[in-house]
């Protein structure tokens, strides 16, 4: 995170709980975020990678769970989060036509992490999420290969930048610049706090 200015540095406070440190989904114990960013004439795209805890996904899967609102995303791995309830990989952000080459890099990354993956322990569910951004980007040149994925994992930190890059690099939401966005709020439930964090990739209208 470059320290650009956020919407809280113009005295506007979005609702009512208290902000977590960051204001941000790192502020949740063990998520890092980290971007591979292509700016290059035509190509203005990139990857977002999530990363849902310090320790081994693939051994420690997180539980979790998938809801469409209003879309129709050509994501990977959203069966197995219904069917399992759980996310055992990096979640990955990009354009609409790198999933394949993404949820690729995702299962070589695993695999180099654990060599019992597709022999002795089965085989690993990738988690890939896009949105179209053939409006900025060219699309059609699929820019996106396996080292950005890589490179996205590999930059994953508590802070990171937001706006205009990874897989918001080439968004746009309403006529107006999408990108990535992310914040994060605390709360009380009997007596115990919890933090809530989240990252969105704004791409609407």
């Amino acid at each position: 995170m470059d320290f650009k200015k956020r919407i809280s540095d113009y005295g506007i406070s979005i609702g009512v709980l208290p902000r977590g440190e960051l204001n941000s989904i790192t502020d949740v114990a063990g998520v890092k975020v980290g971007h591979s960013t292509l700016a290059d004439g035509p190509v203005q795209t990139g990857v977002t990678a999530v990363i849902p805890h310090g320790g081994s996904m693939f051994s420690e899967k997180v539980p979790a769970a998938s809801y469409v609102i209003n879309g129709f995303g050509k994501s990977a791995g959203l069966i197995q989060i219904d069917e399992l309830g759980s996310i055992e990989t990096p979640i990955i952000l990009t354009n609409t036509f790198a999933v394949g080459a993404a949820s690729q890099a995702v299962i070589q990354y695993m695999m180099d992490d654990h060599p019992d993956i597709g022999r002795d322990a089965g085989t690993v569910n990738p988690v890939v999420c896009e949105c179209n951004d053939g409006f900025l980007n060219d699309i059609r040149a699929l820019s996106i290969d396996r080292k950005h994925v890589f490179e996205a994992i590999a930059a994953a930190s508590t802070r990171f930048d937001e706006g205009s890059v990874g897989a918001g690099r080439g968004m746009s939401c309403y006529q107006l610049k999408g990108g990535i966005g992310s914040a994060s709020r605390m709360i009380e439930v009997e007596g115990l706090s919890f933090t809530i964090g989240a990252l969105v990739l704004s791409n609407y209208g």
